[in-house]
């Protein structure tokens, strides 16, 4: 049975007596700690519990009560469950909890993202400033009262358009012009521009540079994407170099946002499964199994035995293909032809195959359901994995092996470029494959297994390089890991049905929390869920390896060429759709 971890088997209470108390509310875990005390319990959870990896930080908006929350998920690379703790502060400004980011740097981008999307302030952050939204965003869309223009309703289906059927635009009912919101005291006609950007140009300013002589040199910005080709879609960069060389740089995005999350939050349940398949839509899949799992665990439902082993296939399948585009995309971006490229879509295609079979799409599969997946694999389809998993694939991706792995122009390129250290990868919370280049042996499948990985034997691949080599072999030799698993799964897949009971389009979740997290392609996928019993979600968040990885960016950067940064970007394997969600 699917039940949420507890995470009590560490009695903070009793180590903090006067600064925490045990959550006790239904269907809760963790622990609820003192604002006040929040910096010297974080640093004792780190420094003597071990819990060194930061997974997640989020806010939560409990307007009943007039209360903001701030959820931390710890977790400890040696694997095991994680540890969570909250701090509660009451909903009026000043809204303050002091920042984590001297305890774990990871959290960097997190405080940002509840600062802009809840109006929490984290006071000693560095660089405080909207992340998703512009500067001149007007309140934070995140919160339970704030209302987006053309707002209809705050849960779904809406009225307008169901049970009869009708739809009305909202523009005819709410003129655009009618939705245009300024702050307070401001005067469009006697507004003076500013630099709006001038906040980010000055968090960049953290270097001066001088020559033999002692003058200071002068250093150049210059803005990678977001409509450069090699930034993956409309994410964008700022750099501060001397010469060649990045001296600094600060990460831009939210170009793509469309709050993933409030979406989510006025959904029901099942509303959200094609959803998450937009998120990182290279691996839908992986995206189903995570909300999929949190979902579960709050319900307590049982997942069918033959659907626990059709999760890990197509779950196996998804890595394989991300990392077989990973590849080609990577060499794209370090300037080779697009033949790699080319190969790698062409094994891609053949799994996709797979995808449209058994789920009736491609990409959007919209496969998983609670219990199981919506559907059996056909007989067709079946006989086409094996003949993938056993005869085509595994020589297809020595072929890669083969043509690349020892190619002199991609070692010169790789070798010793943008070096992350074990430490650094941990403290800025890095996940995947990213994590295991850097040494540290960490996979969800292995440190805290979901479904029924620990039914397998394969091996968690690491590399010591710490720099692009070790990222691309690592990808590499996953592929041959996954391809371990998938001939396990199946020739071991038992009879059965795919889901414990007839399919419902309404569910019914029980009040409380849960955190369902997988080892997606990318790395650590997340959703943390709330329920207090409704058919919608009180708290719908996501835990996007695309949007965390990049914390390291300026760290990998610095000290190297402006041209390395297009391949120390390409290496961290982003999707914009996550990672702006």
């Amino acid at each position: 049975m699917a039940t949420t971890v507890s995470t009590k088997s560490v009695d903070l209470s009793t180590i903090f007596p006067d600064a925490v108390i045990a959550d006790e509310r239904k269907g809760y875990t963790g622990w609820l700690v003192e604002k006040d005390n929040l910096i010297e319990i974080a640093t004792y959870v780190r420094e003597e519990l071990d819990y060194d990896l930061l997974s997640s930080v989020t806010g939560v908006d409990y307007l009943p009560e007039e209360k903001m929350e701030v959820v931390y998920q710890v977790y400890k690379t040696t694997g095991g469950p994680g540890l969570f703790f909250k701090v509660q502060i009451p909903r009026e400004d000043p809204m303050e909890i002091p920042s984590v980011i001297n305890i774990w740097p990871g959290a960097d981008l997190q405080e940002r993202e509840i600062w802009d999307l809840y109006g929490i302030k984290f006071p000693g952050h560095p660089d405080l400033r909207r992340i998703l939204t512009w500067e001149g965003f007007e309140g934070h869309p995140m919160r339970k009262d704030w209302q987006e223009p053309f707002y209809e309703e705050e849960t779904k289906p809406f009225k307008s358009r169901w049970p009869k059927g009708e739809h009305i635009h909202a523009e005819e009912i709410n003129p655009y012009h009618d939705n245009l919101k300024f702050p307070p005291k401001f005067n469009p006609e006697n507004w003076t521009p500013t630099d709006p950007e001038e906040a980010l140009y000055t968090s960049l300013k953290k270097f001066t540079t001088k020559n033999e002589d002692g003058l200071e040199a002068e250093q150049i910005i210059v803005n990678m994407g977001p409509q450069h080709p090699s930034t993956h879609g409309v994410f964008r960069a700022v750099v501060v170099l001397d010469g060649e060389k990045v001296v600094s740089l600060k990460p831009v995005m939210g170009y793509l946002h469309r709050n993933h999350e409030k979406i989510g939050e006025r959904n029901t349940y099942l509303h959200n499964m094609p959803y998450t398949d937009r998120l990182d839509y290279f691996n839908s899949m992986a995206n189903n199994w995570a909300y999929a799992l949190a979902v579960e665990k709050l319900m307590g439902i049982e997942v069918t035995e033959r659907s626990e082993y059709i999760r890990v296939i197509m779950s196996e399948l998804t890595r394989i293909q991300n990392h077989l585009v990973w590849v080609g995309i990577f060499l794209n971006d370090l300037g080779a032809v697009v033949t790699p490229l080319l190969y790698a879509f062409e094994e891609r295609e053949l799994i996709l195959d797979i995808f449209e079979e058994v789920s009736g799409a491609r990409m959007m599969c919209n496969y998983y359901r609670f219990g199981g997946v919506v559907r059996d694999m056909p007989v067709r389809a079946f006989e086409k994995l094996k003949q993938l998993v056993y005869d085509r694939l595994p020589g297809k991706i020595e072929e890669f092996e083969r043509l690349l792995s020892e190619n002199e122009i991609l070692l010169s390129r790789v070798k010793g470029i943008g070096y992350l250290s074990a430490k650094d990868a941990i403290a800025t919370s890095m996940t995947g494959p990213m994590l295991r280049a850097s040494g540290v042996p960490y996979d969800i499948r292995r440190a805290e297994p979901y479904g029924i990985y620990d039914r397998f034997d394969f091996d968690v691949v690491t590399r010591p390089e710490c720099d692009l080599y070790a990222r691309y072999h690592v990808r590499i030799e996953e592929m041959h890991q996954s391809l371990r698993i998938l001939e396990q799964a199946v020739s071991t897949i038992p009879e059965g049905p795919i889901l414990p009971k007839k399919p419902v389009y309404q569910v019914r979740v029980p009040a409380g929390e849960a955190y369902g997290r997988i080892e997606s392609p990318k790395g650590e996928l997340g959703f943390y869920v709330i329920s207090n019993g409704k058919p919608n979600p009180w708290r719908y968040h996501v835990r996007a390896p695309s949007f965390i990885n990049i914390t390291a960016l300026e760290k990998m950067c610095v000290g190297e060429k402006i041209a390395d940064f297009v391949a120390i970007l390409g290496a961290i394997d982003i999707v914009l759709g996550e990672l702006d969600r």
